[in-house]
């Protein structure tokens, strides 16, 4: 009876430190820099989540010992075995690196971190949702309420807010700048809300608008969720992140192409969106001149006085990266690339492209066994998808696998926690799927 009870006290524990991951990671950024401004320890305020996710990896250490349905449902699957073979590669190519001097231990611990973190939390979720209907029941407001907050926080800085708001809370050159902009341009501030910066939150709002999407698909609340999504995808577009708009069209047609099954609603759905094309198209060609076009569609203007733009360093990193590829096939080990790069000795490698950064890191066979893991996420979510978590996902992994190729995409805190937390949830059986 003593081990019983103490299973279920940690089951219970465990999904509650879940919740509060995903709860809490859509503010990670404003409340580690404000909790900063208050009481200092910037860096150790920053691995609050690692902490519980530490906390919340012994837990399932032991509960996989001890319950048969955790690891008859875990250990038995090829997926779980290729995220451990990932795992363990990081971690032999992490430590040759630090013995051959090739990265520094600052770098390497980053590295590893950013790296696996989102691996280790989805089979950590995917265990616990086995075992606990919490997370299986309560899965949609803690992707809709986090969201609801995000995206009016965006619209307050489009609409009201000065641009330098954030600086309130400790927002600066020490720690996240307080508002970013086009190549330099303070005319053209672009919104981060919440979120570390534009581009992460592009690419986080395509969770929420895949579901939202679906949802009123489905004919689900379709006035409060038509307002959601409107909300959403006016704070995408004033991201002006153009890999988030891409990802963010290829999401929705995802779920359209999924879940639409009337063959003439599909046809309106083409019609609709070749409409779209040629307007796109036409005002493009109309406004090819205007200089506010040119910096948010293209991020550059004729006659700029800046020298070199933001596609003239994506085009370089990803030139240089490529060229690495090509060197050092086995890869030169975790943190001497990508963000946990710039604390090495030497100048940081950021390619600008998260699957060319493995690559740096872990060689083609560390890039392989990613594409592996990826694949086989989204093969299982294609499985589940007349379940909503499990199509919405499946819908933004679509459209987040391409922002990949130009940015490093799971490197950031929240979208790494959040969207693989949600796959690991939408792994289990049972999972309601009328919310």
């Amino acid at each position: 009876m003593k081990i019983l009870a103490l299973k279920y006290a940690i089951l219970s524990w465990v999904c509650s430190f879940i919740m509060a991951i995903l709860l809490l990671m859509p503010f990670h950024a404003l409340l580690t820099v404000w909790g900063a401004s208050l009481f200092g320890h910037y860096t150790a305020l920053r691995l609050w989540k690692e902490g519980l996710l530490i906390l919340c990896v012994l837990g399932v250490i032991y509960l996989t010992f001890v319950d048969n349905k955790i690891r008859g449902h875990t250990l038995s699957r090829r997926l779980v075995w290729l995220i451990l073979s990932y795992m363990l590669l990081n971690v032999a190519w992490g430590l040759l690196a630090l013995n051959q001097h090739d990265v520094s231990a600052k770098a390497l611990g980053y590295g590893l971190i950013v790296n696996l973190r989102f691996l280790v939390f989805f089979i950590v979720t995917w265990a616990i949702a086995l075992r606990t209907s919490r997370l299986r029941i309560h899965w949609q407001w803690m992707v809709l309420w986090p969201a609801i907050v995000v995206i009016v926080f965006g619209l307050l800085q489009i609409l009201l807010l000065p641009r330098d708001f954030l600086a309130h809370f400790g927002y600066g050159p020490a720690t996240i700048p307080a508002y970013e902009t086009i190549n330099n341009n303070t005319q053209y501030v672009r919104i981060a809300s919440t979120l570390r910066g534009a581009n992460p939150l592009g690419a986080y709002l395509l969770i929420p608008i895949s579901l939202l999407t679906l949802l009123l698909a489905r004919g689900k609340r379709r006035r409060l969720y038509s307002g959601l999504l409107a909300g959403a995808l006016v704070v995408e577009l004033f991201t002006f992140s153009r890999s988030a708009w891409v990802g963010a069209l290829l999401s929705v047609a995802t779920v359209l192409a999924v879940s639409v099954r009337s063959e003439r609603i599909r046809r309106v759905y083409l019609l609709a969106a070749a409409v779209m094309l040629v307007i796109a198209g036409g005002a493009a060609a109309a406004l090819r001149h205007n200089t506010s076009f040119q910096n948010y569609v293209f991020h550059t203007q004729n006659h700029s006085a800046v020298k070199t733009t933001s596609n003239h360093d994506h085009l370089s990193a990803l030139k240089a990266g490529l060229g690495d590829l090509r060197h050092h096939p086995l890869g030169d080990g975790p943190g001497t690339a990508g963000p946990a790069s710039i604390y090495n000795n030497h100048p940081p490698r950021v390619a600008e492209d998260y699957y060319i950064q493995i690559g740096q890191e872990t060689g083609w066979l560390g890039l392989i066994l990613f594409g592996l893991i990826t694949a086989g996420v989204g093969y299982l979510l294609w499985l589940r998808r007349d379940q909503p978590l499990a199509l919405s996902l499946f819908a933004s992994l679509v459209g987040l696998s391409f922002i990949g190729l130009l940015s490093h995409v799971w490197a950031d805190d929240t979208l790494a926690y959040v969207w693989w937390g949600l796959a690991g949830v939408a792994m289990a059986p049972g999972l309601n799927r009328e919310e």
